[in-house]
């Protein structure tokens, strides 16, 4: 399947210009939240494939038993070990409530792990970005926390969910999508279901979906209030039709993260007007 024309001139003009008028940080300022005891390497590659595809700066919101591995792989990430075990939601509040203001992106699940305290500050990560309008990835085991509450994300389309095979048939089951259902459609539906947002479906032909016409789409919880409800309606599906690597290892998931969300990262710059 051909990707569009019409596509390719959009991604065209959300590359930031090379002309050498912007500043530090107008080509784009990703986060990735995650890392954690056991997990150090799936951060560090979400968040250093976003700054080698181009975006200006690139942080790592972590546990303070991550930050150190994480801080010794590379000077150019900027590390803030604030999701502290003993600390509370609440605690945390304020200190990554402000961070989450100078991002254009968040990236929620390379490393993140499933104990219950990083799930909580993730949760809390999604509330807070979501009253930002800032674009948001879903990888790995934050979608394991969206399987146990799919309102976490549901009606907000600036929202991109990342499954592998195994992810994608959970969320399916989880959103009452029919298996029956012809493996090609399956993407656009799960989309529909979570009320628009993005679904990047990995397998042996990536696929890319977006149903922006169910019920559960809302300009309002995607802060899009005064734009038109039936030019945002919209249903397009992309087959990526050129061959991966035939070898699957781990970190694979972490860099497609980072990449995606440069990219929406310079979407939001491109919204806010800084170039374009």
């Amino acid at each position: 399947m051909p990707i569009p024309r019409q596509t390719f001139e959009h991604l065209r003009r959300l590359i930031p210009p090379l002309d050498g008028s912007l500043h530090k940080g107008q080509s784009g300022r990703v986060g990735v939240l995650g890392g954690a005891l056991d997990y150090t390497g799936a951060p560090f590659f979400a968040a250093i494939s976003a700054l080698r595809f181009g975006a200006d700066l690139s942080h790592v919101i972590c546990s303070p038993t991550a930050a150190g591995a994480i801080k010794s792989y590379s000077p150019d990430l900027i590390v803030h070990p604030i999701l502290r075990e003993e600390l509370t939601p609440n605690d945390v509040k304020p200190s990554l409530e402000s961070l989450l203001t100078r991002l254009h992106v968040l990236i929620i699940g390379p490393g993140l792990g499933r104990e219950p305290y990083m799930e909580s500050f993730a949760k809390l990560a999604l509330s807070l970005a979501r009253k930002q309008a800032m674009f948001l990835v879903l990888d790995a085991d934050a979608l394991w926390l969206l399987g146990k509450d799919i309102s976490l994300i549901r009606g907000y389309r600036r929202a991109v969910v990342t499954p592998n095979v195994v992810e994608f048939k959970r969320l399916s089951e989880q959103v009452g999508i029919d298996p029956s259902t012809p493996p090609s459609k399956r993407a656009g539906l799960v989309s529909r279901a979570l009320g628009g947002v993005t679904v990047l479906q990995k397998g042996a032909k990536d696929l890319i979906a977006i149903d922006t016409t169910g019920e559960a789409a809302n300009l309002k919880d995607s802060k899009l209030e005064g734009a038109d409800e039936e030019k945002e309606k919209t249903e397009e599906a992309v087959e990526v039709d050129v061959e991966g690597g035939l070898k699957r290892c781990g970190g694979q998931g972490d860099v497609l993260s980072g990449c995606v969300g440069t990219f929406l990262a310079w979407g939001k710059c491109y919204e806010d007007g800084v170039f374009g």
